[in-house]
């Protein structure tokens, strides 16, 4: 294959569907060559009819290393010395349960995908980062820096991922790194993350549902209400754009109303006085 120019090469994981998919479509329409990391090839081979010759599949989980290892060998293969110029941590999952009784291998699950499989694979695209003074974009939410009730699991992930982007950020060879953190986006998560709610709620024990039975109905109504109101993927994907190619970008990116009005709540608003009002505004039982 003939090497390409390093500032147009990008990966992108979690590209399968929703807002991974919108970038790498994005980012091949504009003429970047993309590798669209995707678990099922089928996802990858409907995805390249859309995006054309520039978009390339490369099939990646982020929690199976030899599958990382695969896909870098693949990128090296195209990209040569000239290196990689973006990387796009995009893949994630939502679980949300009260943490008094999630299962802790959800705990887990929730955290190796969200958290440990974005550090593996950067740990992994660096060194063709480090050669093409390419770019890291996390994608992160607005849950990482407020959580509500029932989505600690989903949020701890989200704040780790806060905290990982500043620790990239202060590196010496010029990487730029920054996060993106929308609110309610129109994409497939608001249905997989139902569905494992409902999963999960199976699963749980008849005193767990007696504790929490009220709160769940109350999040899920929230939550449904969200899902109505969220903003397509595009404003997610303008954000992804300019992190990746603006000659200064953004270290955080919020994305959406209701992102900017918690992140201004979260910064400004007493702790005690935020559970006053989100308890208020979930219809959020409490005692006392």
């Amino acid at each position: 294959m003939n090497q390409i120019n390093s500032s147009m090469a990008v990966v992108v994981t979690g590209a399968s569907t929703g807002i991974g998919a919108a970038c790498a479509l994005d980012c091949a329409g504009r003429g970047m060559t993309v590798f669209a990391g995707v678990r099922d090839p089928r996802a990858g081979e409907a995805l390249a009819a859309k995006g054309g010759p520039s978009l390339i599949p490369i099939t990646l989980d982020v929690t199976d290393e030899p599958s990382i290892t695969r896909s870098v060998a693949v990128v090296q293969r195209v990209v040569g010395e000239g290196g990689l110029g973006g990387l796009v941590n995009n893949a994630g999952i939502v679980i949300g349960s009260p943490l008094e009784v999630i299962p802790l291998l959800q705990l887990r699950k929730q955290l190796e995908v969200n958290v440990i499989g974005q550090i593996a694979v950067t740990q992994a695209f660096l060194p063709l980062l480090r050669r093409g003074r390419g770019r890291i974009v996390n994608m992160g939410s607005i849950a990482g820096r407020g959580t509500i009730p029932l989505m600690g699991p989903y949020s701890a992930s989200k704040f780790a991922l806060e905290a990982l982007t500043d620790a990239l950020r202060l590196q010496p060879w010029g990487i730029q790194v920054s996060i993106i953190e929308p609110g309610a986006i129109a994409t497939p998560i608001w249905e997989k993350s139902a569905k494992a709610a409902e999963d999960l709620e199976a699963s749980v024990s008849e005193e767990a549902k007696a504790l929490y039975g009220e709160a769940v109905i109350r999040i899920r109504e929230v939550i449904a209400q969200s899902a109505q109101r969220a903003i397509p993927p595009e404003a997610v994907v303008q954000a992804v754009h300019h992190a990746l190619t603006a000659p200064r970008p953004k270290t955080r990116y919020l994305v959406g109303a209701d992102a900017t009005a918690r992140a201004w709540m979260a910064k400004w608003v007493p702790d005690r006085v935020q559970d006053r009002l989100l308890a208020w505004f979930l219809k959020y039982p409490r005692e006392g």
